[in-house]
């Protein structure tokens, strides 16, 4: 069964299907993934503008595939995000009115739709202004074109920054977490031990307390990689002992092993949304089984030992 969690004023699944990587995919293809997903109970589609190669790409594809009726598209959740400009001398972040304004533009032509139901700023612009931001925002609510913000890839403060201007509640935030990559929740078990890398806060100052104490949905992306873009940790010899525990567990609870590293995001008490980045059907599948495993607390904890982190 797919587990709900709170979503900004409502509640939304707890296991998202990323669409990054479908540009090259057929029309086939796309359906059968998508397919896969509603099935597993998922209705909730992430998306970006710079996804597939070219501005819109993915969009435009999951458009295509699946040319959803108005009911249809009334049946689903899509979050798109911006604030990437691809460049040719190297990308850089922009969050002025006008690329918001004109990238949510894109977006709904690519979606073919008349709304995005979440906008998130997809990396922090160091040069943001936080009313120009508030203006894009007050526009694009008041227009329908998108119906809920949040942001990606944030700290606390920079979200406080935002929030002296933005009046809409952000209600998601985006960033990469996993058994073998979760400083945002590995550094608070090892809060102020002395010469623990650990230890170090990576993310401005508690994220994940914050988005709880804040009501911020914290999604959870490349929940399967072991570090930033490194491959999988599953079946990885690098993570001898994670995968033997993994695969005890999985046996355990009769699921597949992703299912159990999916449990392991969705049994934290934040309420996480697992973002899913892959483009095999039966990933999709087996993943989606863990929306609702509760782990229990030895187990959890064990998953995170095992994974290299320290249980003081």
């Amino acid at each position: 069964m797919m587990r709900r969690v709170p979503f900004g004023g409502g509640d939304a699944v707890n296991v998202i299907a990323g669409m990054m990587r479908i540009a090259d995919k057929t029309d086939d293809e796309i359906r059968e993934l998508v397919t896969a997903a509603r099935d597993a109970g998922i209705d909730f589609f992430d998306h970006a503008d710079v996804y597939g190669g070219a501005m819109h790409r993915s969009e435009e594809r999951f458009a295509e595939a699946l040319q959803l009726s108005a009911a249809e598209r009334s049946e689903i959740v899509l979050q798109t995000k911006t604030g990437i400009v691809p460049a040719e001398g190297g990308a850089y972040f922009d969050f002025s009115y006008e690329r918001i304004t004109s990238s949510v533009e894109g977006s709904l032509r690519a979606l073919r739709t008349d709304y995005i139901d979440v906008l998130l700023l997809h990396r922090p612009d160091a040069l943001v202004e936080p009313d120009e931001v508030a203006r894009a925002f007050d526009e694009l609510e008041k227009s329908g074109k998108v119906r809920a913000f949040g942001v990606s890839n944030h700290t606390p403060r920079q979200i406080d920054l935002l929030k002296t201007a933005v009046t809409q509640p952000l209600v998601a935030n985006q960033i990469q977490i996993s058994i073998t990559h979760a400083p945002a929740i590995a550094q608070g078990v090892a809060m102020n031990m002395d010469a623990l890398e650990q230890s170090v806060t990576l993310d401005g100052g508690g994220i994940v307390d914050y988005c709880r104490l804040n009501g911020i949905t914290l999604q959870a992306w490349s929940p399967f990689q072991a570090k930033f873009f490194t491959g999988v940790f599953l079946g990885n010899p690098d993570y001898p002992e994670l995968n033997a525990v993994i695969d005890r567990l999985a046996a355990q609870y009769d699921v597949p092993a992703l299912a159990i590293a999916t449990a392991w995001l969705t049994r934290h008490p934040a309420h996480l949304q697992v973002v899913l980045g892959t483009t095999t059907p039966q990933r999709v599948t087996d993943a989606a089984l863990g929306s609702d495993i509760a782990l229990t607390r030895a187990e959890w904890y064990e998953l995170f030992r095992a994974a290299g982190y320290t249980v003081p």
